[in-house]
């Protein structure tokens, strides 16, 4: 298995920036894809970024491209969301997430391990 722990998360105000950070432990060399995904209350989970572990291809949602940046250190078995340019519509709990079998990134159902949250705040 491979466990996930967020971390970063906090009050920030908009136009700041925050990172996210998401170690992970286990058994990580069985990490396909690494991917950040968000809930604010009364919305769905949304998928915001993904990497793969193993590569260098990023993907994100259009809400966030060009401001949200994913990256990854293998050796640190961690992955990172730089949040810059934050909007009051980016406050949520963002979750990492990883997957041993390849599926569409952006679909939360493809993903087998997920962190337990960490919340980021936007203020006026």
């Amino acid at each position: 298995q491979v466990q996930l722990v967020e971390s970063g998360g906090g009050l920030v105000q908009a136009g700041g920036s925050l990172r996210l950070s998401c170690a992970a432990s286990g058994r990580t060399f069985t990490i396909a894809h690494m991917g950040w995904f968000r809930q604010a209350p009364g919305k769905e989970r949304e998928f915001v970024a993904g990497i793969r572990w193993f590569g260098s291809s990023t993907f994100y949602t259009d809400s966030v491209k060009g401001r949200f940046t994913i990256s990854r250190d293998n050796d640190k078995n961690t992955g990172y969301l730089q949040m810059n340019s934050l909007k009051l519509e980016d406050t949520a709990v963002y979750y990492c997430a990883t997957d041993q079998n390849p599926g569409p990134m952006g679909d939360s159902l493809s993903y087998d391990y997920w962190g337990q949250g960490t919340q980021v705040t936007v203020s006026s």
